[in-house]
């Protein structure tokens, strides 16, 4: 199964926002992005705007309605009122709920789904009907899956930091296992699985390895960190290919 890349650039908007100037173009490196072979930009627009900015999540929907049809536009956030408000005027392909707050500097957990069950129910509702698949945030954990499918939920994004920040080969291989017995879980739920967080050209033969119904990554951090060395169309061939690239 092939697994889509979507190419989160809110680092590009973070470094942009450090200077009161138009540069670097977030819509300029996202569709050199898209042009390079991405099949998806993904954004999480936070309350203090602090990198992507509201008109960003106009200027991009623009950008992929007019001239990459065919690609997703997934926006991440956490289902307050504002950002439902700004999804469902937007229409993204998909949604992806995070339990954030917006003090975290960036995702680091997934959600307590029991505890969070009537907010996630209710949000899912609210942007599905203007068409919107629905990705909730999670752990790895396989008890979680089924609830997200009792909540709504069309997919999940299994949270990989744990595993990106494994070093011994026994961490690895325990995290590996986490996250193919929750994507097994997913699958038997009836939801695609995606995943995102600390993924790298390193560690994604191994996680597609283990998890081949893969539907979709999110990577920004170490893309965009690749990028400064390899230069952007370079990256994203490289991450493509890692990501046809199986293990053992």
């Amino acid at each position: 199964m092939k697994t889509s890349l979507s190419v989160n650039v809110n680092a590009i908007a973070f470094l942009r926002n450090r200077r009161n100037l138009p540069w670097p173009s977030v819509e300029g490196l996202a569709k050199l992005a898209l042009e390079s072979g991405a099949d998806g930009i993904t954004i999480h627009p936070r309350p203090d705007e602090r990198h992507i900015r509201r008109d960003d999540v106009q200027v991009l929907e623009r950008l992929l309605r007019l001239n990459f049809p065919d690609r997703e536009y997934n926006i991440e956030g956490y289902p307050s009122d504002d950002f439902l408000d700004l999804v469902c005027r937007t229409k993204p392909d998909q949604v992806t709920f995070v339990p954030d707050t917006p003090d975290q500097s960036t995702s680091d957990h997934g959600w307590d789904v029991i505890a969070n069950a009537d907010l996630l129910q209710a949000a899912t509702e609210r942007v599905k009907k203007h068409g919107i698949r629905v990705s909730f945030f999670i752990d790895e954990d396989p008890d979680v899956p089924a609830l997200c499918k009792a909540a709504g939920a069309d997919r999940i994004e299994i949270y990989t930091a744990p595993y990106g920040s494994a070093f011994t080969s026994e961490a690895i291989q325990l995290h590996l296992e986490n996250l193919q017995n929750t994507a097994g879980a997913a699958t038997r739920a009836g939801l695609q699985v995606n995943a995102g967080h600390d993924l790298t050209l390193q560690n994604l033969p191994a996680l597609k390895s283990a998890i081949p119904q893969l539907a979709e990554v999110s990577i920004g951090h170490a893309l965009i960190s690749d990028a400064l060395a390899l230069g952007l169309p370079a990256t994203i061939k490289a991450y493509g290919e890692a990501l046809r690239t199986k293990e053992g």
